[in-house]
């Protein structure tokens, strides 16, 4: 029911509405990309194409994040929506093209969701092997279970006391990382030979793809825009913000490594924990795993939170049942859609590991899945913004140049992605995923596809309550 033009309730009522600060909002986005984690393990992997032309992979990325996100920002400074990229794109390319960008950044979320969780059992598991203590893989499997638990709880508890605790945990761990890095780099010294390129511009190029796996989730702020105080311009800035922030740690990372390692930094498994021995200063290892699992941890919070409000957005739009759009009387979430996502994102590594899977490589084989995913949903929210502008009558050429621009670099990358890993089992994952995606498209359709879009409006409540 319509009241002097506006709605009486808005279609995403139940979420905690304008009450989420800006520093909040952007430590969701910050917590999400998982920058601690990212600093010690993504220079070395872009290493092994880029050589010491590394340190330029991460620059280019960062070009390539920053353009992502002003074209995030086309949306988000004109509507709030907790469907994040995915209610974005249906905007702009329709209900079919944010059906598809929807699918892939649940894969997206998910999947680096159950890859964060590994991720903080593998570290917790290596601090304990650094003290002495004998461990297998049942303790990353532990650690698992306990934090998926503890990541439910908080999720369930509100928007406000997650985005403390990722607030102060994202925090403390980049912290901790540039403490580390600022003493590596005491030792060391500068050095022009991080500014070189051995592996010609070709290597450089094909760095960019790893480079830029460092920064997915950066974009997590935007499913918070209904609970943003003032979403129009937190949201904007947080995806912005993360997506500068996360690049100069990068540079700093992959600058104090290249050095460091006087460029053998290609290959190596933990390259900071290397350089920490070279440089007889063992102890900054016990630091190092202890801030990389927080990190994961709050990626964890972060991810989890973003992805159930994507599904509660689906709930009540009918692509889902109607159980997810369900909201919590007194904590104000999404509870139907934690009580069965949680569950989902714990079990599949725990039982991954149960049949013999090896930790390391379950980790980088679900954040590799997780990467595909937030590539095509990266890729149809930049297509969809230039087109989204045209259809409110508000398209400029710069919008229209980011958006070419940074398409062609993501369909390139998307490409080189699937391309490197037609030999592997890659493909038979990104099949199913896609069978998967096709019943679910065959069982929503067309009655309930043309709901796909909600976002947040302002109800008569707002206005006389001065939230408009």
């Amino acid at each position: 029911m319509l009241l002097h033009g506006l709605r009486a309730e808005s279609p995403m009522s139940g979420l905690d509405r304008r009450n989420l600060g800006p520093l909040q909002v952007l430590a969701q986005s910050i917590s999400a990309a998982a920058p601690s984690a990212a600093m010690a393990a993504a220079p070395a992997v872009a290493a092994a194409n880029a050589g010491t032309g590394v340190l330029w992979s991460f620059l280019a990325a960062t070009v390539l994040a920053l353009l992502i996100g002003l074209c995030i920002a086309q949306f988000t400074r004109r509507m709030a929506a907790a469907g994040s990229l995915y209610s974005l794109t249906a905007k702009g390319l329709g209900p079919v093209g944010g059906f598809a960008g929807g699918w892939a950044l649940v894969i997206g979320y998910a999947l680096l969701a159950m890859a964060a969780l590994a991720g903080s059992g593998l570290y917790l598991r290596d601090l304990l092997d650094r003290a002495g203590v004998s461990t297998g893989w049942g303790v990353v499997a532990a650690v698992v279970v306990v934090l998926g638990g503890a990541a439910a709880v908080l999720v369930l508890r509100g928007v406000r006391l997650s985005a403390q605790v990722v607030l102060v945990t994202e925090a403390l761990s980049i912290t901790m990382m540039l403490v580390v890095f600022g003493l590596l780099l005491g030792r060391t010294g500068p050095s022009l030979a991080a500014f070189g390129m051995d592996h010609g511009l070709s290597g450089t190029v094909a760095g960019m793809l790893p480079a830029l796996g460092a920064f997915i989730g950066f974009e997590a702020g935007a499913s918070f825009g209904v609970e943003a105080r003032r979403p129009f311009q937190s949201v904007p800035r947080a995806v912005q913000v993360t997506a500068a922030l996360c690049g100069v740690l990068y540079l700093v990372a992959a600058y104090t490594q290249v050095v460091g390692l006087r460029g053998a930094l290609a290959g190596q498994v933990e390259p900071v924990m290397t350089l920490a021995a070279l440089q007889q200063v063992p102890w900054l290892s016990y630091l190092l795993d202890v801030g990389i699992a927080g990190s994961f941890f709050a990626c964890v919070l972060a991810t989890t939170s973003a992805l159930v409000r994507v599904l509660l957005s689906m709930g009540r739009e009918g692509v889902l049942p109607a159980r997810f759009g369900l909201t919590h009387r007194r904590f104000h979430t999404p509870h139907v859609a934690i009580a069965i996502t949680v569950p989902v994102i714990v079990a599949v590594p725990v039982l991954l590991l149960a049949v013999g899977a090896v930790p390391q490589q379950m980790f980088v084989a679900l954040l590799n899945i997780a990467v595909f995913g937030y590539l095509i949903a990266y890729l149809l929210v930049c297509v969809a913004a230039p087109v989204f502008l045209h259809r409110i009558g508000e398209l400029t050429r710069g919008a229209v140049a980011a958006a070419a621009v940074t398409s062609v670099a993501l369909l390139a990358a998307l490409v080189t992605f699937t391309v490197s890993a037609v030999d592997g089992w890659y493909p038979v994952v990104f099949a199913a995923l896609a069978v998967c995606g096709a019943c679910w498209f065959a069982w929503a359709r067309p009655h309930r596809l043309p709901a796909v879009g909600i976002y947040d409006e302002t109800t008569e409540a707002d206005v006389l309550d001065g939230r408009s």
